[in-house]
């Protein structure tokens, strides 16, 4: 679960993380209000679960209560990725003297948390290519927690002042803490802030959350903002499927998240190979026992993001029967009206069966593949000549 900025900032001030005394207003008059009762230059920051704010026009600087409003009133007008803006923050601008990132996450191949920490923002990614300063990073043993030891060799290695080292140190255990005690997936602060007064603050943050531990948070989980989530993904998680939004060309429907990883890697290398700018646009996993009608929701959902150029449905028969997904296809190609390349792939549990359906619907749009590979091949092949 992806908590908005100012949802994080109230969590990392729980901990003693400092953060800017900003306020949340809906409409241009309470940004004109909020300005007045900071009585500073204010920065006017739309509250969307998406990146790239800032390119989109949704970060901007206000010298005065009435350009706030103004501000306000532009911000709370827009679209940043397909997400309305429907609040933002108001909050004094910082005296910014000197960047730094510091977040944590989970490293799935050390099955591990990471904390890291860089010289310089890195824009809500911790690629180390994105950073314009020096990097460090930590393995954090759960039964352990973040040692002081750990802290040192991140201090060290950025080369901070021995001024910094106890403040900087303090904010990185807070940070663990939150992580830890929130079931947290990713915890960030980027930027944080050395300011010309010398004290740190968290200029901006970032906290996802592990939804299958928020049954020990309801109070977290009752943060949820569902006005700002994708559609498609409120409807799948009305519907109890998992869906993952991504920023390619190809929706997918798998059962298995295994499966859709699979082809993730599979289209990425054929794209390689045929020099072809393609990715998913997203998957979504309908489960075991899947059966017509989840078929059709799910094709609706991955079919409705914007820029999908083809569907890949790749399912592999266990307890699902690969005739009742093949009956949802058709179902979903007629019923939706639906012209994408639409590429199948059936395996296991009457898959056979399943592709005399889609042979005898003698749907136009619809190729079969026998292998994953095939698959891969011919969904980077439909987009590279669909033609809307």
């Amino acid at each position: 679960m992806n908590l908005h900025e100012y949802q994080a900032k109230t969590i990392f001030a729980r901990y003693g993380i400092p953060t800017p005394n900003g306020m949340v207003v809906t409409s241009p008059q309470e940004a004109y209000d909020a300005a007045r009762e900071l009585d500073s230059e204010v920065v006017i920051k739309a509250q969307v679960l998406s990146k790239g704010r800032g390119k989109g026009g949704g970060i901007r600087l206000a010298r005065t209560a009435d350009q706030a409003r103004q501000m306000a009133e532009a911000v709370l007008a827009l679209s940043i990725n397909g997400l309305p803006v429907h609040k933002v923050l108001v909050e004094p601008s910082a005296d910014i003297h000197q960047e730094f990132y510091l977040g944590i996450h989970n490293d799935r191949a050390a099955e591990q948390p990471v904390i890291t920490a860089t010289t310089g923002a890195i824009g809500m990614s911790i690629s180390a290519s994105r950073s314009t300063g020096k990097m460090a990073r930590e393995l954090i043993d759960p039964l352990l927690g973040l040692q002081d030891h750990q802290v040192r060799h991140l201090l060290v290695s950025l080369e901070l002042p021995r001024q910094l080292w106890k403040p900087f140190g303090q904010i990185a255990h807070r940070l663990y803490r939150c992580f830890y005690e929130n079931d947290a997936m990713q915890a960030e602060i980027d930027p944080l802030a050395w300011t010309r007064s010398g004290h740190f603050v968290a200029v901006d943050g970032n906290l996802i959350l592990d939804d299958s531990a928020l049954f020990r948070h309801p109070d977290l989980a009752d943060m949820r903002d569902l006005h700002a989530e994708l559609p498609q993904a409120m409807r799948a998680r009305a519907l109890g499927l998992s869906y993952v939004p991504l920023d390619g060309e190809i929706g997918c429907v798998v059962n298995g998240a295994g499966l859709g990883m699979a082809i993730m890697d599979m289209i990425q290398a054929e794209a390689a190979r045929s020099s072809a700018s393609v990715r998913l646009a997203n998957f979504i996993d309908i489960g075991g026992g899947a059966r017509a009608d989840k078929v059709i929701a799910a094709m609706q959902i991955v079919s409705s993001q914007v820029g999908v150029r083809a569907l890949l449905i790749s399912i592999f028969g266990g307890i699902t029967r690969c005739d009742e997904v093949a009956q949802g296809i058709v179902q979903a190609v007629s019923g939706l009206h639906l012209h994408l390349p639409l590429i199948v792939r059936l395996a296991g549990t009457h898959a056979e069966q399943g592709y005399r359906v889609l042979e005898a619907a003698s749907l136009p749009n619809v190729q079969i593949a026998a292998s994953l590979t095939e698959a891969a091949e011919k969904a980077v092949q439909a987009v590279r000549e669909y033609a809307p």
